[in-house]
């Protein structure tokens, strides 16, 4: 469908493997266009992200860079820069999230260009921010997960910490940045002043695992211990089945009660340690081994169809084979497959978001490294002489000629 909200704020992508690709695929989602920039080597989760036909398409790099158009720099030569110049005096809105001392190096932070540019919105996502004792290292999604206590986590459940499997740090902080873009558009739109966003992962996901877990030590003096004792309860998971598991999830007293009748446990009806949310508040621990035993004598889908004939939130717990299949997953199209430039037939998995009954429009698949260097800098004014120069001494590399 046709919802382009931002249609006509062209942006600047200054951004490598998933946190900032991220970030711009959100906002390319709803019309903007997305100049990515590489330099010669390329954005590392092209290789990074597993395997692919040509070994630069990565499933992630298909995935987080659709919609965007593709110019490749090598901002070692002069020539470079003078078309990186061009390019940010093009654009509305610069998206970056590489480390700020790089930044300042090549002449592209914040500071430097919101002095010749104050109309323009600068985005960094940064690891640790610019100010504290953290600030400049290096990071990745994993780190942060170290760092924040969400690894940590898993130490008091599991007896050892552990990482969440998927780049959640990542993904988290870049649909952040891209609602702060969306704000500062906003904000642009009504008074034509530009502003500098920082968008700092460690800070962000520490409010995260903090505003769930701070939990008894949110007051003053502490009313208990901190952590929330049921997502840290190990029998939060989810439940064997005769052939599989299931996930499911009660928590109202109307909920709890078809549980225990669906799965046999008439005599914890009355139970005053579980017939109320204030009582399983405090026996937690007996409260979530009840609910984590074993369902063996039922098959998974015998179990969904009592669970969710009571009204109780269950669905099979899937695997990474199996979630692409998801009835529910086809019905509605969120995977579907295309040709893409140069990868063959590729997945494409479209926006979650719909709009007036409508899912947003698919976009683009992701180009190859410099695809549309060439076009691009035609689009900016320079001639085919001064094009041929710049691709000539390597300060532009084009895939397309």
């Amino acid at each position: 469908m046709s919802f382009k909200p931002l249609q006509g704020i062209r942006i600047l992508d200054l951004t490598s493997v998933v946190v900032g690709p991220v970030c711009t695929w959100r906002l390319g989602q709803y019309g903007a266009e997305i100049i990515k920039v590489e330099n010669p080597e390329g954005d590392l989760m092209r290789g990074l992200g597993g395997q692919s036909p040509t070994g630069q398409h990565s499933g992630a790099y298909l995935h987080l860079n659709r919609g965007k158009r593709n110019v490749c720099l090598d901002l070692k030569k002069p020539g470079a820069r003078d078309v990186m110049d061009r390019l940010i005096e093009s654009v509305d809105v610069i998206v970056a999230n590489m480390r700020p001392q790089a930044l300042q190096k090549l002449g592209i932070d914040a500071e430097t260009i919101r002095a010749r540019f104050p109309e323009k919105i600068y985005c960094l996502i940064t690891g640790y921010g610019t100010d504290g004792p953290y600030a400049g290292l290096p990071t990745y999604d994993s780190v942060v997960q170290g760092v924040t206590g969400m690894a940590g986590l898993f130490l008091e459940r599991d007896g050892a910490p552990n990482y969440v499997p998927m780049l959640i740090c990542d993904h988290v902080a870049g649909e952040i940045a891209a609602g702060s873009i969306l704000a500062a558009i906003v904000e642009y739109q009504s008074t034509g002043k530009g502003c500098t966003l920082e968008v700092p992962m460690f800070e962000t996901m520490a409010a995260f695992v903090l505003q769930e877990h701070l939990a008894q030590q949110s007051f003053d003096p502490p009313v208990g211990p901190v952590g929330d004792r049921r997502l840290l309860s190990p029998h939060n998971k989810p439940v064997q089945t005769a052939n599989g598991w299931i996930s499911f999830t009660v928590n109202t007293d109307s909920q709890v009660r078809a549980f225990l009748q669906v799965t046999g446990r008439n005599n914890l009806l009355d139970d005053a340690r579980f017939n109320s949310v204030s009582a399983r508040a405090k026996y937690v621990k007996e409260w979530f081994e009840v609910r984590g035993t074993p369902l063996t004598d039922k098959s998974t889908d015998e179990w969904l169809e009592l669970l969710q004939k009571a009204d109780i939130a269950a669905q099979p717990c899937h695997t990474l084979e199996t979630l692409q299949h998801d009835k529910h997953l086809k019905a509605v199209g969120l995977i579907k497959h295309e040709d893409h430039p140069t990868e063959g037939k590729t997945a494409a998995i479209r926006a979650s978001i719909k709009v007036n009954d409508n899912f947003l429009d698919l976009r683009t698949p992701s180009q190859p490294k410099g695809w549309e260097s060439i076009k691009i800098l035609s689009e900016m004014g320079l001639s085919p002489s001064q094009i041929d120069e710049l691709v000539s001494s390597g300060a532009v590399i084009s895939s397309n000629n």
